[in-house]
């Protein structure tokens, strides 16, 4: 008896000395590198949609980067490099890494944790190409930022996750990344993981990673 109690305690004890190990943090991105990258008209000229990725990780910088390029803070009073309606900035940007996902929070530029583990089969929906890429990007569209839930504010919202895609695109171009927008994916269970409200509506996403070698 004693030593199965012993046996009980020290497996408990390895389980929660693991699950603590394996718990996201907070991570701080690098300040975003503003002079790397070819030209607009040359990023435009070799804009193109990848679907096959090589399995590297994409480096802190090159993630930094990206986030700054898709919706990050590019003025001092805070306005962004996409623009939005009424410049609500309703469109959130969520990272889905392979240990677990995170919100892109640009007032301090840096990855909020949100759920662990990997959850990119539900971005790939019934594409399974995309579990492959390193990063995908989530762009959830916050209604209650326009007022509510309306016919008119879901087409803002898509107007402006339209927006933030196309910065990506053409950031992965200008640098040499691989990536495809997308509009399928399991909606209701990213809304689970992601823990969003009624009014945060997944509209499009991005897988992201280096071209395949």
């Amino acid at each position: 008896m004693f030593m199965r109690k012993l046996v009980f305690i020290s497996v408990s004890l390895f389980l929660i000395i693991t699950m603590q190990a394996q718990e996201l943090k907070e991570v701080k991105l690098n300040a975003p590198d503003k002079n790397r990258g070819t030209a607009v008209m040359k990023a435009l000229s070799e804009r193109h949609s990848d679907r096959v990725f090589d399995s590297k990780e994409l480096s802190l910088q090159d993630l930094s980067d990206l986030l700054w390029a898709a919706n990050g803070i590019n003025r001092p009073d805070g306005k962004r490099t996409a623009p939005s309606a009424l410049n609500k900035q309703d469109v959130d940007v969520y990272v889905i890494l392979k240990e677990g996902a995170y919100l892109y929070n640009a007032q301090s530029h840096s990855l909020t944790p949100i759920a662990q583990g990997d959850h990119r089969a539900a971005v790939a929906g019934g594409q399974d190409f995309v579990k492959s890429a390193p990063v995908c990007l989530v762009l959830v569209s916050d209604l209650s930022r326009f007022g509510g839930i309306t016919e008119q504010n879901k087409l803002m919202g898509a107007v402006d996750a339209g927006v933030v895609c196309q910065n990506i695109n053409l950031f992965c171009s200008g640098v040499g990344l691989s990536t495809v927008p997308r509009a399928s994916m399991d909606k209701a269970a990213l809304k689970t993981i992601l823990k969003l409200s009624d009014s945060q509506q997944p509209i499009m996403n991005n897988p992201v990673g280096y071209p395949e070698k």
